[in-house]
């Protein structure tokens, strides 16, 4: 009988071309007691290629969940993990393959986690993977790095499940305990535009233009790991920081017009 924090776990990707791909993706899942398949506007889904390489998964592919956007896919998680081949500007938090697997296993057991992997030419952009907590990068050789996307989804899933049987035997990291349970991925995107625009009424950013300050707050939040009471307090202070902008300059403007003219 299969664990049920495994339900817990989907395996997202984004824009496949390849129907053969998603095929061997839901093989790697079936593999590794795995099911929750979720592809973010594939260009070719249904197909029968697809089938053909899932070779004995089709129940993984029949019940895919087919969304539009990548924040449909992730919204109501609790931890998010994007996979990551290259080094970028702004550095992220990033775990090895394992340590991805252990994390995902753990936390699963609380709530929902998505482990995202990218186009097969281009991977993930740096606006998708901004909206992970964490990145995961597999070190295949130098030489010749070009990973398969199904030979990438076979190695994080077998990692999970190694972590689930190192748990069986006791073996499995200990991670902190928390009070309060993690926000949401859908909470947090809705905070990160309230906070942008509260720091664009106190003329601390460019409206419209928050170059990469907005991008190394959502960094610094990302590694924080903010609970959903942290993350309803924040709001709250935002929102009294709007009331009192929003007052102040009413203030103003009355007393501009209450002031006598220099005739």
């Amino acid at each position: 009988m299969s664990n049920p924090t495994f339900d817990n776990i989907r395996i997202v990707l984004v824009n496949t071309s390849h129907p053969g791909n998603i095929g061997g993706a839901a093989r790697a899942l079936k593999n590794m007691g795995l099911s929750r398949l979720y592809l973010v506007a594939p260009k070719e889904f249904p197909a029968d290629k697809a089938v053909w390489r899932a070779a004995g998964a089709q129940d993984v592919l029949e019940n895919a969940v087919v969304v539009d956007t990548l924040d449909e896919a992730i919204g109501d998680c609790g931890l998010v993990v994007g996979t990551s081949a290259r080094g970028r500007r702004i550095p992220w938090p990033i775990v090895n393959p394992r340590e991805c697997g252990e994390r995902t296993w753990f936390e699963a057991q609380q709530h929902d986690v998505a482990v995202i992997f990218g186009r097969e030419d281009r991977g993930l952009t740096n606006d998708e993977l901004h909206k992970c907590n964490y990145h995961v990068h597999i070190p295949s050789n130098e030489e010749y790095s070009s990973l398969n996307l199904a030979a990438a989804v076979q190695v994080i899933a077998y990692e999970i499940r190694m972590a689930c049987l190192a748990e069986e035997e006791g073996k499995l990291p200990k991670f902190e305990d928390w009070d309060m349970p993690p926000a949401k991925r859908d909470a947090q995107e809705r905070y990160f535009e309230h906070l942008q625009e509260t720091l664009e009424e106190l003329g601390f950013l460019e409206p419209g233009n928050p170059r990469q300050t907005m991008t190394r707050l959502r960094r610094l939040y990302n590694r924080v790991r903010l609970d959903q009471m942290e993350l309803s307090i924040l709001r709250g202070v935002l929102t009294a920081t709007q009331n009192f902008i929003f007052h102040t300059r009413k203030k103003l403007t009355e007393a501009e017009a209450n002031k006598p003219s220099a005739e």
